[in-house]
């Protein structure tokens, strides 16, 4: 690895269902006349976050080749160290890009990267166990959303929204409601839950699986959490919502909690599944913590972001 290179490209050929591969060539072809970048490639689960821990004292520009797990990765590797992070979306979704980009995210292209102007925005911690925890930049997920991002990641003869889709018909059929305890934090006071809840989900960026706008009032620094939760409904009911999750409108639904948070924290009284960015963290059991790390994060945007 040259650390004199100004812009590291990491590029996960992994990502897409394997799909980005095809894109290595090109992406070298491209780089290959500019000396102040390089590309590194990914051989393994967790090597994007190992690549980009490595260049914390160089304090090189990162530019994330892939999907939302492979951002997942870096942004895990480099949070509150100063370093500037990009994207390069080649991934199934590209969920967050949607937000910080949503007029420039149909076709990858690099040209604006060397140009674009870094801009701090927040991340989502999440505490679990003794001691861990975890960043998200997108969104987290537990009980539905969790197992959808699940059978999404053991599906890998589908891609892009179609894999979403099969992966929600999937778990719906034997998908049930979850007894949670929730503490939500607000800006002026505390909400608590205690009931069952179908699907539990924490946001900065606004859209999740492709379409689903489950956080349509996100902001990327704000400095607060958007929380959508879904309360108990029939299986019925849920295409009804699924509707709605996708214009974003479920948020005016006497079903739903939709609001903006400081934290949240909540305990599992049995083993779940928990996505963060997409990325599945199974058998999470006892409490977690969720909270804003606000400012955690520069990173690149050719045009500004709107609080």
């Amino acid at each position: 690895m040259n650390h004199s290179s100004r812009y590291l490209f990491i590029f996960n050929p992994a990502a897409n269902k394997g799909r980005a591969a095809r894109k290595s060539e090109w992406l070298s072809k491209l780089l290959s006349c500019r000396e102040d970048s390089e590309m590194v490639t990914t051989t393994h689960a967790g090597h994007a976050e190992d690549i980009a821990r490595s260049t914390i004292i160089d304090k090189q520009c990162l530019i994330a080749c892939g999907g939302d797990g492979t951002l997942h990765e870096v942004i895990n590797a480099v949070a509150g160290n100063g370093i500037t992070v990009g994207i390069l979306p080649i991934g199934s979704a590209n969920d967050f890009i949607k937000t910080l980009s949503p007029d420039n995210n149909a076709k990858p292209c690099i040209n604006h990267l060397f140009t674009s102007k870094s801009k701090s925005i927040d991340l989502g911690r999440v505490s679990f166990g003794i001691s861990n925890h975890r960043y998200f930049i997108n969104s987290m997920g537990l009980g539905f959303t969790g197992k959808v991002a699940k059978v999404v990641k053991n599906t890998p003869w589908l891609h892009g929204e179609l894999s979403y889709i099969y992966a929600l018909l999937s778990v719906l059929a034997r998908h049930k409601s979850l007894k949670l305890n929730i503490k939500i934090t607000l800006e002026d006071s505390v909400v608590e839950i205690q009931e069952p809840v179908f699907a539990f989900s924490v946001s900065k960026g606004k859209i999740e699986g492709g379409k689903f706008r489950i956080a349509p009032h996100a902001e990327l620094s704000d400095g607060l959490l958007d929380v959508c939760i879904l309360k108990a409904v029939s299986k019925h009911d849920f295409f009804r919502y699924v509707l709605k999750y996708l214009k974003g409108t479920q948020i005016s639904d006497p079903k739903v909690l939709y609001c903006k948070a400081k934290s949240v924290e909540l305990t599992l009284q049995k083993p779940e599944v928990m996505h963060l960015d997409g990325e599945v963290y199974d058998n999470m059991l006892g409490k977690i913590n969720i909270s804003v790390f606000p400012q955690g994060l520069n990173m690149l945007c050719d045009h500004p972001i709107l609080n």
